[in-house]
């Protein structure tokens, strides 16, 4: 068996500086990788409200309006985690989605208690700050993108 007791310090690994830019480039883009989870809870919870709080029956059209955009927001939150850089600009249409589910229960739905009104506020409030929070990273990663110096066109 080998003896492993005997390990150098990785700051003399010849490698080390560019494993350390590798490590930056793969981070550079988690601005706000803690948002990722509860997108994606908010999401699942969103999709299965209308079950868990049973007014499927008495308001049908809202169950696969919330399953939907539920759905919707899970779909945003795994493209926030996958490809961060090109998904984050998106985190606007998770602010849409929490507006729309603010005003939805009247639009979709018909004359809904307040069970159901009180469910999609909190929902669609906590999509709305959610990504407002992605947003809010999204533009100050732009704006240092944009204080960098440009790129001129190859000729």
């Amino acid at each position: 068996m080998a003896n492993l007791s005997h390990r150098s310090d990785i700051t003399s690994h010849p490698d080390v500086t560019e494993m350390r830019a590798r490590y930056d480039r793969m981070l550079g883009g988690r601005d706000v990788a803690l948002v990722d989870g509860p997108v994606f809870l908010l999401g699942l919870y969103c999709a299965v409200s209308p079950w868990i709080l049973h007014y499927t029956t008495s308001q049908p059209s809202l169950a696969p309006h919330n399953l939907i955009v539920g759905i919707a927001i899970g779909l945003l939150a795994l493209g926030f985690t996958a490809a961060p850089d090109r998904m984050y600009g998106l985190s606007w249409a998770m602010c849409a989605l929490g507006v729309w589910m603010i005003i939805a229960p009247w639009i979709v739905g018909d004359s809904p208690d307040a069970g159901v009104v009180v469910n999609n506020i909190i929902i669609g409030a906590l999509a709305l700050v959610l990504g407002l929070l992605c947003a809010g990273a999204s533009v100050a990663k732009g704006g240092s993108r944009a204080s960098r110096a440009p790129r001129t066109p190859p000729m």
